[in-house]
């Protein structure tokens, strides 16, 4: 087992979240903490760029101390990121740090909204991320976010001077700067107007920070005090923040508890600046709306009367009020509230309802058996009416549910739609995801999943609610666990692998691996390629039952002639009279929910003058990488090497050991490691390290002579590289390197270059961002004894999983002697 799995395995051990059961919690505290929500009318929006970048003590603070509704807008998913926990890159991990938002403010409380933007990698500035996004189209979504949300205030994490340090984090103040006056304004984005209304929030606030060495508060900023105790929870904010924030473990953002008085500062960016409270000037009581007083009047009453060890004396009660509620005229505020009494009469009445589909995974046009459980523990004032999905409704007819028996009830549903995330429905650009419907903008995730929607009669009034449709199991170590259904289509192909470089002109097997999730007759091919050489045409397939799956081979031979050429190829499956080219992937960590979606199923064809000498390469994991499938495409057998075969065999079998990144942050046995390292290169050996953070090293010294991981970075991807070194072995064998072979990167050329370099180091590059200056610490390399010792901070380990040609030339070039 390599060290990177037992790290994961680790992570996964202590994971302090499965994914929830349907129906909302319904202890005491939290039905406490209900009734204190429903006496409060105000709400507030925080923004900021990436998962991660909110401040979840004050997140905590807002929605469980003062009980606002609390939201963050995050304006990414985080797609650009690395990934401590695993080799997903990109969209795939954007999806993952979706569910470790969802699954943070299942802790703290708020809510969570999304902008169609994308992570693209690190910006120095605002201007480039702005360009990059689209910044209309982004403008739009959180001018559509706020006139949904309705905040009294917004809370922004960054400035718009730059000490954000990314152009993300200064692009996210910029940008709600602008909305906080276009979501007011008829004018702008008038089309979202047949949904919404314009809005006016009442100040625009910066949440001012001291990170690090930036410390931008100032004891003259309006302050609170967001580290206080919450009996009810048994818990301060400081911990509640703690709990949330671990939950980014794709980060690494493990938190310790923190408990005691913790101040936030703000400084008002517009509107009128709070003297004594964030909601100054605001009502956030029933009076803020007509016929609110005698509501709060009831409301008061309930909430002294209410008898903890029997809150079902409350729920006749609630239900008078309801009716009071549902005759506010303010369409938000009541809408609000009625949920939050909606939610409160079902858990004071201990009545729990869900529903489950009796299979994970259904194709397209599959019928979905659904298995119903309702239990009253409440008495016989409660009765079903009925339970619906989709067009299906199953009248019961105000049936009597018998006390604390647990009741089922059968009905059908049909899998009409695949159940892929809506942002990845179609292609997008670099900087932003499109949107089939603008009005899906904000949302985490698909608002149109399956639910099952239930009708009761509660002391004569009927409720209805939503519960969506899971698949629920019981796993012998984890218990009881819930997981999304999926609905596929009926044959998915994944191509064996996301590259294939041929470097000469002899012809590849493409192997792709069928899954059929329904019974299906058809066929599976290529698309041609113009002068490619796909044999044969077209595979055909009979009988195929639901589970099964099985492989297709393809013979591909790049198109005659030298030139380098890059294609896509893409697999086409006719099932059952249906054309599809997608794939399946499952994403699975026990800290969230189970991930699926269904890729297009495409692989890029790389034919390349490639020149490759040594065969034999090991592999340290870091923090998790796809450089080894890479390295094997071009014929490398590559050995994940163990800690016992570190320290206890003759590593000079081995033409190149390679470090995956950081791994020399996430693996302390390094430290151990690092003079069986050193004397591998000294004794002839030839150590290639990639990236690593400048913070937490395991070792002072990464090479044999001093260095400093700093942190620095090139993130145009067509950023100018200067030669500096241009006889140096690395650019000339096995293969020439020229300027051509730096165009096509993808994301950034390297990040955590390195300073402080010994004179000992040769330098080959410098590069730099535009109005910087040039930074030669890309890629520096050393002969020590009778090897060779080469650190590169390029950004390997997002080229060649994309198939850039030049970058598979430069790598084999490092791994050659």
């Amino acid at each position: 087992m390599t060290r990177f799995f037992k790290l994961l395995l680790v992570l996964q051990a202590i994971a302090i979240y499965t994914y929830a059961q349907t129906a909302p919690a319904a202890d005491i505290a939290t039905i406490k903490q209900t009734f204190k929500k429903l006496n409060t009318l105000g709400s507030v929006l925080y923004i900021a760029a990436h998962p991660d970048d909110e401040n979840t003590r004050l997140l905590a603070y807002l929605a469980q101390e003062k009980h606002y509704r609390t939201g963050y807008l995050a304006l990414t998913r985080g797609d650009g990121g690395q990934n401590l926990i695993g080799n997903e890159q990109a969209e795939l991990l954007g999806l993952i740090r979706t569910q470790e938002l969802l699954a943070a403010r299942r802790v703290d409380g708020a809510e969570q909204f999304f902008s169609r933007a994308n992570d693209f990698g690190f910006s120095k500035g605002p201007e480039e991320t702005l360009k990059i996004w689209d910044k209309d189209k982004i403008l739009g979504d959180m001018v559509w976010v706020i006139r949904q949300f309705k905040p009294d205030i917004m809370i922004c994490r960054f400035p718009t001077t730059g000490e954000g340090g990314h152009g993300h984090h200064t692009s996210s103040a910029i940008l709600a700067q602008e909305a906080f006056a276009a979501a007011a304004d008829p004018k702008r984005y008038p089309e979202q107007l047949k949904y919404v209304q314009p809005w006016q929030a009442k100040r625009l606030l910066w949440n001012t920070f001291s990170f690090g060495s930036t410390n931008t508060t100032s004891p003259n900023q309006f302050k609170i005090d967001v580290g206080g105790y919450n009996a009810i929870l048994g818990k301060g904010y400081g911990e509640l923040a703690a709990e949330s924030r671990s939950n980014h473990k794709s980060q690494g953002f493990g938190s310790a508890r923190q408990r005691g008085t913790a101040l936030e500062y703000f400084k008002t960016i517009l509107g009128d600046a709070p003297q004594n409270d964030l909601m100054d000037g605001i009502n956030t009581s029933w009076k803020r709306v007509k016929g609110g007083e005698e509501i709060a009047n009831n409301l008061t009453v309930i909430i002294r009367n209410f008898d903890e060890e029997h809150p079902a004396n409350s729920v006749a009660a609630l239900v008078q009020l309801h009716g009071r509620v549902e005759k506010v005229t303010d369409t938000y505020w009541r809408t609000q509230k009625l949920r939050d009494l909606d939610d409160l009469i079902a858990a004071c009445a201990g009545l729990w309802f869900e529903s489950y589909a009796t299979a994970p995974t259904y194709a397209l046009g599959d019928s979905i058996s659904i298995r119903s459980q309702v239990l009253n523990r409440y008495n016989n004032r409660v009765k079903l009416n009925s339970i619906s999905i989709q067009n299906q409704d199953k009248s019961l007819n105000a049936q009597a549910i018998p006390a604390n028996e647990v009741q089922n009830f059968d009905l059908k549903a049909q899998a009409n739609k695949i159940t892929q995330p809506y942002w990845l429905e179609a292609p997008h650009t670099i900087g932003s995801y499109t949107l089939n419907n603008d009005q899906l903008a904000g949302n985490p995730e698909n608002p149109d999943l399956l639910k099952v929607t239930y009708e009761f009669v509660i002391e004569g009034k009927p409720f209805r609610y939503d519960r969506r449709l899971v698949y629920k199991y019981v796993d012998p170590v984890r218990g009881e666990v819930y997981q999304p259904i999926e609905i596929a289509p009926p044959v998915t192909a994944n191509i064996d692998d996301k590259v294939y470089v041929f470097s000469t002109k002899q012809p590849q097997t493409i192997q792709v691996k069928l899954k059929s999730f329904a019974n299906a007759n058809g066929s599976i091919s290529l698309k041609p390629i113009a002068g490619w050489q796909i044999t044969p045409a077209s595979i055909a397939f009979t009988n195929k039952q639901k589970g099964d799956e099985w492989t297709a081979e393809f013979t591909v031979a790049p198109a005659a002639g030298n030139a380098s050429s890059t294609h896509m190829a893409e697999a086409v499956v006719t099932a059952n009279g249906q054309t599809f080219s997608l794939g399946v992937q499952h994403i699975r960590y026990e800290h969230i929910p189970s991930i699926t979606l269904f890729p297009p199923a495409q692989t890029k064809l790389v034919s390349i003058d490639l020149k490759t000498t040594g065969k034999k390469i090991g592999y340290i994991a870091g923090a998790g990488d796809l450089v080894p499938d890479a390295l094997r495409q071009v014929g490398y057998e590559v050995h994940l090497l163990t800690e016992s075969e570190i320290m206890n065999t003759n590593l000079s079998s081995y033409d190149a050991i390679v470090t995956g990144v950081r791994a020399y942050n996430v693996d302390q046995r390094l430290a151990y490691e690092q003079p069986k390292l050193m004397a591998y290169v000294k004794n002839g050996g030839n150590l290639v390290v990639q990236y690593n953070n400048f913070a937490g090293l395991v070792v002072p010294n990464i090479g044999p002579y001093p260095f400093r991981v700093v942190n620095e970075r090139v993130t145009d991807e067509h950023a100018k590289i200067t030669v500096t070194n241009p006889q140096s072995p690395l650019l000339n064998y096995p293969n020439k390197i020229t300027q051509a072979d730096f165009e096509g990167w993808v994301q950034e050329r390297g990040l955590y270059f390195v300073s402080s370099i010994a004179p000992e180091y040769q330098t080959l590059f410098e590069m730099n961002d535009v109005n910087e200056t040039p930074n030669k610490g890309s890629l520096i390399t050393v002969n020590y004894g009778k090897g060779r010792f080469t650190y590169t901070s390029l950004a390997f380990f997002r080229q060649l999983p994309a198939g850039v040609p030049g970058a598979y030339k430069l790598f084999v070039n490092l791994l050659s002697r």
